[in-house]
């Protein structure tokens, strides 16, 4: 956790359009930014969401091909609760995605067609927390979303891409453990909590704690305060400067 003594957080820069969020599976984004996303979508930034799978191996006792759908349709769901509407799959397989040079062509792909000055990405470092494993998924997809940004900047390093002009993003936001800036999202948390519970098969399955009770923990992790930034509910972002 951030100390008080590092002093004030800075915000994330808010002088920008057009955000694309990248994530791994449906649930993901809901998990950490969706607070941040509706902030954004009130402004009137146009963000787009691109999940390398569908989650099909995510909920126990149900098989792939039946949560598959399933999971796209809650997330869908949950991306218009906070504003978003364009919502894309890559079809990657759930629980087996591997930090590819595919994987980086077509987030490279993603990233030129949408022209995002911002991207985010979620946190993906060997542990989520102190002795927390991550998600080999998280995992590769974080780092390759990273190394694609510069990848859809470069002419060369993916010549079959040639037909849609190169493209530089201003930053990269990354959720996680060593925020650097944050956004004030106090009056997201509504919105937020109802991009939660749109997956409400999903938070069913994971154990018997009611829905709700579990849809208001997950949003409080995301939106607690943050040390040295002034605002009641807040979400930090580790973020890195692509360009000027």
């Amino acid at each position: 956790m951030r100390g008080a003594s590092m002093g004030p957080m800075e915000q994330v820069p808010e002088d920008w359009q057009t955000g694309l969020v990248i994530a791994a599976h449906p649930g993901d984004i809901e998990y950490e930014a969706a607070a941040a996303v509706h902030r954004w979508t009130m402004q009137g930034k146009r963000i787009r969401y691109v999940l390398a799978s569908r989650g099909e191996a995510g909920i126990a006792g149900l098989p792939p091909a039946q949560t598959g759908p399933l999971r796209e349709k809650e997330e869908v769901a949950a991306a218009k609760a906070v504003g978003v509407y364009d919502v894309e799959f890559l079809d990657y397989p759930d629980g087996r995605i591997e930090e590819s040079l595919a994987l980086r062509r077509d987030l490279a792909r993603a990233i030129r067609r949408h022209r995002p000055e911002m991207v985010v990405l979620f946190d993906f470092r060997d542990t989520w927390a102190p002795g927390r494993a991550n998600s080999a998924d998280h995992r590769a997809v974080g780092r390759a979303a990273l190394d694609a940004i510069a990848d859809a900047a470069n002419e060369w390093i993916f010549t079959e891409l040639s037909g849609l002009p190169i493209w530089t993003a201003r930053w990269a936001a990354v959720t996680g453990q060593a925020a650097t800036h944050a956004v004030d999202v106090t009056d997201s948390i509504a919105a937020a909590t109802e991009a939660v519970l749109a997956h409400s098969r999903y938070l069913a399955a994971l154990g018997p704690a009611p829905v709700a009770v579990r849809a208001r923990e997950i949003v409080e992790n995301a939106t607690a305060a943050v040390d040295g930034f002034a605002a009641e509910r807040a979400t930090g972002f580790e973020l890195f400067y692509i360009r000027g």
